[in-house]
């Protein structure tokens, strides 16, 4: 008998572990679901933390904005916990991430996979105070962000004057002011309404948006920049609630903490650069015209923008941070991971 009621008292103490009810994340993000971003990263990411946690880590994804607001707000439903996770780009908040974005500089940039290492080390060491409120669990750069246009082919500096051309961040809007088109700031799904419109000529975009939006559809001609490093890229963030990561039980964030860091953020990067390459092949698909600016016209570029660099130098420094050192450090990094 008593063999029996140990038993019983065994399955009634474990039994409330067993059924416990599953934690389900809210994951938000500013694209629809046939964006790689969706389901190339959030998606096998969800179903991975699914898997290692048995059940008990799920997630409700929210697509395009679901949860309201708009992708300049995304951040802060991650801080505020309107959101449990969040998918976005630093670049759509100017001034929320001054450090971490010497990423976004001209020319700093290499490849996907080393670059995205570069910026989750620097972003640790230097940075840690631009995620107050979120658990990072990943931050990358996506591929070069290249120039596509509606109906003009550009092959020099004279070529953009006039033009209109969609940026994605505070850096990048100077980028394009200082080699002669007018910058035109938006986030991706707002730029997609205005070049359908011819509201602009061109837009700064990354190959692997390309398909999701069907700006392919839209566009004649897309020049790509020769050289080492990267005209302009983006930096892109995959933040937790911090107040959620603490909730959860031991086990789940051990969980969360397998699935985040320097080896995340390059699966991440390695998904954006076969998604670079599946936008590249859709453009040349449809018969666009996809061609590279010559690595001398280039060098007329790197001239035109240099200023760049010293005023993201001297604009940290007022904020009483070291920025040629912050700069030094950033490309050194890049490096350590490019050889």
């Amino acid at each position: 008998m008593r063999p029996l009621l140990a038993l019983f008292s065994a399955l009634v103490m474990v039994a409330p572990v067993a059924h416990a009810q599953p934690v389900v994340l809210k994951v938000a993000h500013f694209l629809p679901v046939a964006s790689a971003a969706h389901s190339k990263m959030i998606v096998p990411w969800c179903e991975k933390i699914e898997s290692e946690s048995q059940g008990q880590l799920k997630c409700q994804i929210y697509p395009a904005m679901q949860l309201g607001g708009n992708p300049s707000q995304l951040f802060g439903q991650a801080r505020d916990g309107i959101a449990d996770i969040v998918w976005t780009l630093p670049g759509y908040t100017p001034g929320r991430f001054p450090v971490s974005e010497v990423f976004e500089l001209p020319f700093v940039a290499t490849t996907h996979q080393a670059s995205s290492r570069a910026l989750w080390d620097f972003t640790q060491q230097y940075a840690k105070a631009e995620f107050a409120g979120v658990k990072p669990i990943a931050t990358w750069v996506n591929g070069p962000n290249y120039l596509h246009m509606r109906n003009k082919q550009v092959e020099t500096l004279e070529d953009l004057r006039g033009m209109k051309i969609r940026a994605p961040s505070r850096l990048s809007n100077e980028l394009l002011t200082k080699l002669g088109a007018s910058a035109m700031g938006m986030p991706l799904p707002q730029a997609v309404e205005s070049y359908s419109k011819g509201v602009i000529d061109a837009a700064l975009l990354p190959w692997e948006v390309i398909p999701g939006v069907k700006m392919h559809e839209l566009s004649k001609f897309h020049a790509e920049t020769a050289g080492p490093r990267m005209l302009a890229t983006s930096t892109m963030i995959f933040v937790m609630n911090q107040k959620k990561y603490d909730s959860l039980p031991a086990e789940l964030r051990k969980i969360i903490d397998a699935n985040s860091g320097s080896d995340t953020s390059a699966w991440v990067a390695a998904q954006f650069e076969e998604a670079d390459k599946a936008g590249r092949k859709a453009a040349v698909d449809r018969g666009n015209t996809v061609y590279e600016i010559s690595e001398e016209e280039m060098k007329r570029w790197t001239e035109a923008t240099g200023s760049i660099r010293q005023g993201w130098i001297e604009n940290v420094g007022k904020q009483g941070a070291d920025g040629q050192a912050l700069y030094d450090a950033a490309v050194s990094l890049v490096d350590k991971y490019s050889r």
